[in-house]
């Protein structure tokens, strides 16, 4: 949030891009929208990140307020991650980049790799 707090923004979209930009904040969101995971949860789900760049993320969304980060005292230590309430706000946004990527990959006849009936429950937000 200091780097945030440090800069002037010239539009919305540039403070957007700043807190939901990269390849990963938005999937991370995104798999977050419906449950609290754990950290080897989500990384299973995120095929190619590495340890350290989810870590760095998920310390930035949390820093941001849009992700909620859980410890339980235990051996070895249980982490939890969840959308903050304030995080629960730009699911309806993720939904939205979803559709448009649906939409975007059949427009151009590109591959994307789910079921129909999935794509479906995407589009009327059941999922």
């Amino acid at each position: 949030m200091t780097k945030l707090k440090e800069k002037t923004y010239n539009c919305g979209m540039e403070l957007t891009m700043d807190v939901l930009g990269g390849k990963w904040k938005t999937v991370i969101l995104w798999h977050l929208r419906k449950k609290t995971l754990r950290f080897s949860q989500l990384k299973r789900r995120l095929d190619g990140i590495t340890q350290k760049m989810l870590t760095q993320q998920l310390r930035e969304l949390e820093h941001c307020g849009l992700v909620n980060r859980k410890i339980y005292p235990e051996v070895p230590p249980k982490v939890e991650y969840s959308l903050s309430n304030y995080g629960k706000s730009v699911v309806p946004v993720l939904y939205s980049i979803y559709k448009w990527g649906i939409n975007y990959s059949k427009t151009f006849d590109l591959s994307l790799n789910l079921e129909d009936s999935i794509i479906e429950k995407i589009m009327n937000e059941e999922i």
